[in-house]
């Protein structure tokens, strides 16, 4: 009886676990299109499969929803750059085009909307820190030691590797995505003083 008991609870745990991880995905997708006021939660059920009452359920409001959608992201993103290599500057822009050609459009609407997300907002400013973490972990060894030649460099190189310059080059003037990274591997070695890419 307890087993039976058990497994059933644990059934209905993975069952909520599910619903929850739909509901969320189903956010992440409507927010990759729209902006944040243009997303209901009635959308986020109709994309979900579920009744406007479970997302509620779930999630108790758009915020909510919206705040586990963000996860999602983080986590994508997270396990997109998980794979450079340390010094590796052409590696690491492929890798960050990558996850650019996919979540780039939406980084740019919520950066320019950061003041109408309210409590949503710290997560633009920890996206943007850990951007520039990453980028301290990968070119460590080029950094100068020097604090403010440091920091002079990671500005520079955060500049090259922005989603502001992937957009820039790849919607602004219609680089097509193979210039696009090469172009920005230039500006990280411009940035890190190293000679030009070649051609």
């Amino acid at each position: 009886m307890k087993s039976s008991r058990a497994y059933s609870m644990s059934s209905r745990a993975d069952a909520v676990a599910t619903t929850k991880e739909r509901i969320a995905g189903a956010a992440l997708a409507l927010l990759m299109e729209r902006r944040y006021d243009d997303v209901t939660l009635a959308d986020i059920a109709t994309a979900a499969g579920v009744s406007h009452q479970t997302v509620l359920n779930h999630f108790e409001s758009k915020e909510g929803v919206a705040f586990a959608a963000a996860d999602t992201a983080r986590e994508t993103t997270n396990l997109a750059r998980a794979g450079a290599t340390v010094g590796d500057a052409v590696g690491a822009v492929r890798l960050l085009v990558a996850d650019y050609e996919r979540m780039g459009d939406a980084n740019v609407r919520w950066a320019m909307d950061v003041e109408r997300l309210g409590s949503l907002a710290p997560f633009i400013e920890e996206a943007r820190q850990s951007h520039r973490a990453w980028l301290e972990e990968i070119f460590e060894l080029a950094l100068p030691t020097d604090a403010k030649a440091r920091k002079r460099t990671l500005n520079a190189l955060h500049a090259a590797t922005d989603v502001y310059t992937w957009k820039l080059l790849r919607r602004d003037l219609g680089v097509g995505r193979p210039e696009t990274e090469r172009t920005m591997v230039h500006l990280v070695n411009g940035a890190l003083g190293r000679n030009p890419t070649p051609t």
